[in-house]
């Protein structure tokens, strides 16, 4: 039996269904907050550590990257480390939102065709979940800070609003990747082919102090480097650019009514296409 009911035949209807469903979803964080906690037990049962192994591991790779990069690009490992440091725990965040974003409904598929709950409680259930494993990596940096004496001040407060930003990002980016890899399930393995391109293209293991001016132009295009340095900068004790900002604030902007839009049209042809 499918959770949702059949499209109302009113435009209006479907545009107060589908946001009474996201808001209805975000205020049901007692539900996702537990799916999200549950989905990490589960994945990390009988094990001592727990998620603290990715955490681990991301540790051995900053610190060796780290070491091998930062003698490559001759640059200061005070400097260096702590930029790598952010770059790959924010991107951890980033990427997640997006691969994960992909399987929001198609892994829940028999809660969807079982009970009737928001659909977007499945979106928020995926966000909150990477933010548990942002937590955990985010260890690797308060060592790091503490190794090279790193203290952001009070411009460290301005990656609240940033990552703010980078997660209702992840909620638009989720529903609309997810109603895509509902009905096309050829979606997720070509994301997960751009991603892995983003990754290279994104300063992250190098900085964009090494590039030449001319290079610096195309940067200032890629999105991925506007998300990560709104969270990234601050905690290095800078104050990200207003081009950043402004384009943290578009894509949010943009990526809401895109949202907003497919919701309204397909949000009742997810429970039939799973």
């Amino acid at each position: 039996m499918a959770a949702t009911a059949p499209a109302p035949t009113q435009p209006e209807s479907q545009f107060t269904l589908a946001l009474f469903d996201l808001v209805e979803g975000a205020r049901a964080s007692h539900l996702w907050g537990r799916l999200g906690w549950q989905d990490i037990r589960r994945h990390y049962r009988r094990s001592i550590l727990g998620p603290f192994w990715i955490t681990i591991s991301m540790g051995v790779l900053v610190a060796v990257l780290g070491t091998l990069y930062g003698g490559l690009f001759q640059v200061d490992m005070a400097v260096y480390v702590p930029y790598l440091t952010l770059g790959w725990v924010v991107w951890t965040l980033v990427s997640g939102f997006i691969t994960d974003g992909c399987a929001a409904f198609v892994s829940a598929s028999s809660i969807i065709q079982q009970a009737r709950l928001p659909l977007s409680v499945h979106v928020y259930r995926e966000i909150w979940r990477n933010l548990i494993t942002f937590l955990h990596n985010a260890v690797i940096f308060v060592a790091v800070a503490m190794l090279f004496t790193i203290w952001p001040g009070w411009v460290g407060l301005l990656a609240i609003p940033g990552l703010l930003l980078v997660c209702l990002n992840g909620v638009c980016v989720g529903i609309v990747l997810g109603i895509f890899a509902t009905r096309f399930r050829d979606v997720p393995p070509i994301i997960a082919s751009v991603v892995r391109i983003a990754f290279f293209v994104t300063p992250i293991i190098w900085m964009p102090e090494l590039l030449p001016e001319r290079a610096l132009v195309p940067l200032a295009f890629n999105p991925f480097y506007h998300v990560l340095e709104v969270v990234r900068a601050p905690l290095l004790g800078e104050v990200p650019s207003a081009t950043s900002w402004l384009a943290m604030i578009g894509f949010t902007l943009v990526g809401a009514l895109v949202m907003l839009g497919m919701y309204v049209r397909f949000r009742w042809r997810i429970a039939y296409w799973l």
